[in-house]
């Protein structure tokens, strides 16, 4: 605990120069975004482990890259129809495949098409089936 405080104490002059190199802000643009990840790429591939300043400013840069690629690239939701179909087409599956998700072909049929909603069991096995979030499906 005693040599946790100190190694702490002595990484606060290197991550404070980290912070001066580097000056993390909000990122504007792709630009910006591409050379903060440059530079977390850099520090996690090499050779040497990093040093407890340059872990920190690596869950900054991280952290700071997060906040822009989810205003900046977020999916629209889809609904859970298009989600299964997405699926199905990524795992090369045809609607008879899910029979067993479903019980019979009609309504796998039926729930593609929009006609029935999914249910909590059958959300259930759509997460297992495809090792997803059961999010994914309301």
């Amino acid at each position: 605990m005693i040599d946790a405080a100190i190694e702490a104490m002595e990484a606060q002059p290197e991550y404070a120069r980290l912070l001066f190199e580097t000056q993390p802000s909000i990122i504007q643009n792709e630009e910006q975004n591409e050379a903060y990840i440059e530079q977390v790429a850099e520090l996690l591939h090499r050779e040497q482990s990093l040093t407890p300043a340059e872990t920190k400013l690596v869950k900054l840069l991280t952290l700071i890259i997060e906040d822009f690629e989810e205003k900046n690239y977020a999916l629209p939701k889809a609904g859970p129809n298009a989600a299964i179909r997405f699926l199905m087409d990524q795992q090369g599956l045809k609607q008879k495949d899910l029979a067993e998700v479903f019980g019979t072909p009609s309504i796998v049929s039926e729930v593609l098409s929009g006609k029935r909603k999914l249910n909590y069991e059958q959300i259930r096995k759509l997460s297992e089936r495809f090792q997803v979030s059961p999010e994914l499906f309301f």
